[in-house]
């Protein structure tokens, strides 16, 4: 019986691993015999999780000619890879990754730290901040206050509470886009959105056009869906999207779907200004394409001399073209697991018709917490003290990263919790790896891209500041010293830190 449960093709491998190789690796750096560069490269991508534990790998002739190296060097990576515990292989089965005895399996998405790891390790793997309390305590206990009429019914409201519903449809009018509650539906986070959405609208080997870099977790979510993603780069700096690619791919592509962040983009922190928006949905619109704006980022505006474009949906008031996501999780606390979807009523109810066979709905109790905030003006409040939170956070770790890392290069955004960072030529994925060792956990490139892209890159959110930000950039700086001497093989233990 194979031991294997999923495979990974030798063109798709090979594309993967030609990212790696192609990244600048930066001065004075020893570069491996191939057959250990190859072992590497596969062992890096199974760590992060860009190849699943237990997926087999191409033969080794498939392999030598889609990398055009000789069988023989693949015959000694995966040797290498074998006897590190990294690859296992039966005669007949064939050869399938693994991990080696007492190491974690890794994860797929950008999943926080266990507690137990707090203490020496300084996380930069999540861009999600504290609760922003006293708010978090103050709308759980008004939630109580107002949960005996729910708790006399059965609890399954599969659009959401009637009252929030509402309350979000207001929100959406008061800045002049008319709503009603049959527009809204409540899900569980930004991710239980965009599930629903990708499976009522983007069915296996469906195309979905996606930002490129784009967010980690949203680009596994689809992957898993089975899409075919098709993505279309980014304007240089902060600047936005690029009009004539995306034009050109819901041209040519035809995607059924298109997912983007307009505002304080995840993860370069760009800003879409309002022309673009407007020609975006305009192109969506003639190419029959969906287009998906995750809001989640919306109200976290950090710079106050910076003029808020209108709503991507403010261009699509029937909702016929343009389905909004937001979320509670990034402007308040990623605790609560509140979402929703804005879209025309039609949309609505074939999502609430598909979510009785996924996750009936979303909490009661966290609802109406929600509901609570923004009815009594918490929220705002609320989201205050996370702007005035990410700002000065934003500021010392700008600052720490700029005089511990003068050769990495980065746009400082105006909002968002994201810093986008291009890595003086070195491998974002070794960097990430030799990071771990080092004390801070930081997400390399590839991961918000597709198919290896973005190796020379690193994202870093703004969740430390103060004498933290100081301590995570001194330990990336000793994490680029040993990737870019060659020394990143050592077993470096992590310095205990206590924030």
């Amino acid at each position: 019986m194979a031991q294997w449960t999923s495979a990974v093709g030798a063109a798709q491998l090979a594309r993967q691993l030609d990212a790696q190789r192609a990244a600048p690796t930066g001065p004075g750096t020893r570069r491996p015999p191939a057959y250990r560069a190859l072992a590497d490269g596969i062992r890096l991508l199974v760590l992060e999780g860009r190849v699943p534990v237990a997926a087999r790998l191409p033969a080794e002739r498939e392999l030598a000619l889609s990398l055009s190296m000789s069988r023989t060097t693949v015959a000694a990576a995966y040797e290498t890879l074998r006897t590190e515990g990294f690859l296992e292989s039966r005669r007949g089965a064939g050869s399938w990754t693994a991990v080696p005895a007492g190491n974690p399996l890794p994860a797929r998405g950008l999943e926080p730290l266990p507690p137990e790891s707090l203490g020496s390790m300084i996380d930069l793997g999540t861009a999600a901040l504290p609760a922003p309390e006293p708010w978090l305590t103050r709308g759980v206990r008004g939630a109580l206050e107002e949960l005996a009429p729910y708790a006399h019914t059965h609890g399954d409201y599969p659009a959401g509470l009637p009252a929030l519903r509402r309350m979000l449809a207001d929100r959406y009018t008061e800045r002049g886009i008319p709503t009603m509650p049959e527009q809204i539906m409540v899900t569980t986070g930004a991710m239980g959105a965009m599930d629903a959405i990708c499976h009522l609208f983007a069915g296996r080997g469906e195309r979905i056009a996606v930002e490129s870099p784009s967010y980690a977790n949203i680009l596994q979510l689809m992957r898993e869906a089975g899409a075919r993603l098709v993505p279309v780069a980014m304007a240089e700096g902060l600047t936005g999207w690029d009009l004539p690619r995306w034009r050109q791919v819901l041209r040519d592509a035809a995607p059924r779907l298109a997912y983007v962040v307009a505002d304080f983009h995840n993860p370069t922190g760009a800003l879409a200004d309002e022309d673009q928006r407007r020609q975006l949905v305009d192109a969506a619109r003639s190419a029959g394409t969906v287009l998906v704006v995750d809001e989640t980022m919306s109200e976290l505006r950090l710079d106050a001399d910076v003029e808020m474009p209108r709503r991507v949906c403010a261009f699509d008031p029937a909702g016929s073209t343009v389905l909004t996501v937001g979320s509670a999780s990034k402007a308040f606390w990623a605790g609560m697991r509140i979402g929703w979807v804005r879209a025309a009523p039609d949309v609505i109810r074939s999502l609430i018709s598909a979510r009785a066979y996924a996750d009936l709905g979303t909490p009661v109790l966290e609802q109406l917490a929600v509901n609570w905030l923004m009815r009594t003006g918490g929220w705002e409040e609320a989201v205050a003290l996370r702007r005035a939170q990410a700002r000065e956070n934003r500021d010392a770790l700008v600052a720490a990263v700029r005089e511990r890392l003068p050769d990495w290069e980065f746009h400082v955004p105006h909002g968002g919790l994201t810093l986008w960072v291009r890595t003086g030529g070195l491998s974002g994925s070794r960097l990430a790896e030799v990071g771990e060792r080092a004390g801070v956990r930081v997400p390399s490139g590839p991961r918000f891209g597709v198919d290896g892209a973005f190796e020379g890159y690193v994202r870093l959110p703004f969740t430390v500041g103060g004498p933290v930000a100081v301590e995570a950039a001194a330990r990336l700086a000793t994490a680029a010293r040993l990737v870019a001497t060659g020394a990143a093989t050592g077993t470096d233990a992590p310095r205990t830190f206590v924030a």
